[in-house]
């Protein structure tokens, strides 16, 4: 394995690093700034936001693993040291919505950025290798229309933050867990979905008034493991990889308490 490949991977590591919060202080957290504060959302959003930072956690410290594997790094020690990097990397977030009048930081937040590197670390030490995988799909919806300096007004605003939009998955790999000899085609996953419509406002007395009731959304699904797709080309290996955080569209079952079950022929 080449030796540069570690001093490399950790320099590459520190500057993303350092750019993706230096562009946050100057893009994102521009205004005022008051006292470090602290602020329960835990019951805002239907709890999407926390399924966000999960997700994101658990496949910056997946990443992280891998490379550090690529980098010729011991296993044990890729697992370990890889698993924090979510943690880690999103942790700071925090900090600049405590210093935010408008926000606080969540002690939440924090908890699902643990919970999603510690989902990375227990399978790696389990199996060594991830086989329940969280992913998420999204679409455009017209509640960020309503509201564009909460929801989003350009597409990669309302990504992150139209939660209406926004699908997070569990699809599990069936194949690992079969037999040797089973047929079962390991590219072939179940996938169970959570969502949520109408999440305009926090506040019921606002949504009320505005008409709308929030509520959540569940899915029985299938999705494709775009890792497991046999090719010999490296190139679109990458690609396959850097994809399969995403959930394909596929058919799906929904179940909510406003309609009941719903079938849907091609679910984004």
């Amino acid at each position: 394995m080449p030796r540069h490949r570690l001093p490399l991977l950790l320099g590459g590591i520190g500057a993303s690093y350092g750019g993706l919060y230096y562009a946050l202080g100057q893009s994102w957290y521009t205004g005022e700034k008051a006292r470090f504060r602290w602020f329960d959302d835990s019951r805002e959003w239907k709890q999407l936001d926390k399924a966000g930072h999960f997700w994101g956690a658990f496949h910056e410290s997946r990443g992280t693993i891998d490379m550090l594997r690529w980098a010729g790094v011991a296993d044990n020690k890729a697992i370990l040291y890889g698993s924090l990097a979510g943690f880690l990397i999103q942790s700071p977030i925090e900090y600049f919505d405590g210093r935010d009048p408008d926000y606080g930081a969540s002690a939440t937040d924090l908890a699902a950025n643990f919970l999603g590197s510690a989902g990375v670390l227990a399978q790696e030490l389990a199996w060594r290798e991830v086989r329940i995988m969280p992913k998420i799909s999204f679409r455009l919806t017209p509640y960020a229309q309503r509201r564009p300096n909460v929801l989003g007004s350009t597409f990669p605003e309302r990504l992150l933050k139209d939660y209406n939009g926004q699908t997070y998955w569990l699809c599990t790999d069936v194949g690992a867990f079969l037999p040797a000899e089973s047929r079962w085609p390991r590219w072939l996953q179940p996938a169970l979905g959570y969502g949520g419509q109408q999440l305009v406002y926090n506040d019921p007395d606002a949504s009320r008034l505005a008409g709308l009731r929030p509520y959540r959304q569940y899915y029985l699904s299938l999705d494709v493991d775009l890792r497991r797709i046999p090719t010999r080309s490296k190139t679109l290996r990458r690609v396959f990889y850097a994809l399969s955080i995403f959930h394909l569209p596929a058919p799906a079952l929904e179940l909510n308490n406003r309609r009941g079950l719903v079938l849907h022929g091609l679910y984004w």
